[in-house]
């Protein structure tokens, strides 16, 4: 499904969002109080934005992890457009089984990418373990916003117009654009979401709302004194 919308994906991305997208992604990475010496997973990167807003910010290392291979290409061929940039390295591989070693990241992110986990309780057991002690975890996924006016207008927009355009840009017959306001609306609500993260071994929990609730941030940070509970 993916892979069949892969190449219209920036294009919808910017179109849908009214260009928020880009800006929710610098509020991650402000969110994730980037060091300059921080080395940068950031999962589920699809065509790679986020991994460039962290290297663009200064981290000395960021590795984009995708599922889905055809979102890695352009990834790749976006960086390569922007100049050979070292810092930056693209892989394919799982949410639910990282391939890295325990502790070798400062920072992990994943932007509108958890829902589609298929347990994200594991994922998130995972994105602890590549974390350094005191490592940061930053999630960015779409809301459904509090205010009753701006949630009845979101799922209007969401479930009724955008599928269509997105679906006539995209020229896509897999049905991407009608899953993905669905999975948006069956998703965990914010508080559900941060005891998820409790659950994993995050503590200093941090949430934010961004553009009227159509998306929150959160932040947690790996403790080490609780520990990653059984699952």
């Amino acid at each position: 499904m993916f892979s069949a919308i892969a190449r219209s994906y920036d294009l919808n991305n910017r179109i849908h969002s009214f260009g928020r997208d880009q800006a929710w992604r610098r509020a991650a990475v402000r969110m994730a109080e980037l060091r300059p010496a921080d080395e940068v997973l950031d999962v589920a990167c699809g065509t790679g934005d986020l991994a460039q807003a962290f290297a663009d910010a200064g981290a000395r290392r960021v590795v984009g992890l995708d599922f889905t291979p055809a979102m890695l290409d352009i990834a790749r061929f976006k960086a390569e457009r922007r100049g050979a940039d070292a810092s930056i390295e693209y892989v394919q591989g799982d949410a639910m089984a990282l391939p890295h070693a325990d502790a070798s990241f400062d920072v992990v992110s994943i932007a509108f990418g958890i829902r589609n986990v298929e347990d994200p309780a594991a994922a998130l057991r995972e994105f602890r373990r590549v974390l350094r002690p005191g490592g940061r975890l930053v999630v960015l996924e779409f809301s459904e916003p509090r205010n009753p006016l701006v949630r009845f207008g979101n799922r209007l927009y969401g479930r009724h117009v955008m599928p269509v355009t997105a679906t006539l840009i995209a020229r896509d017959r897999s049905g991407a654009y009608r899953y993905l306001p669905r999975s948006i609306s069956t998703f965990l609500e914010p508080e559900a979401m941060r005891q998820q993260m409790r659950d994993a071994g995050f503590a200093d929990l941090a949430s934010k709302p961004l553009t009227f609730g159509v998306c929150t941030l959160y932040r947690g940070r790996r403790d080490d004194d609780a520990g990653a509970r059984p699952a």
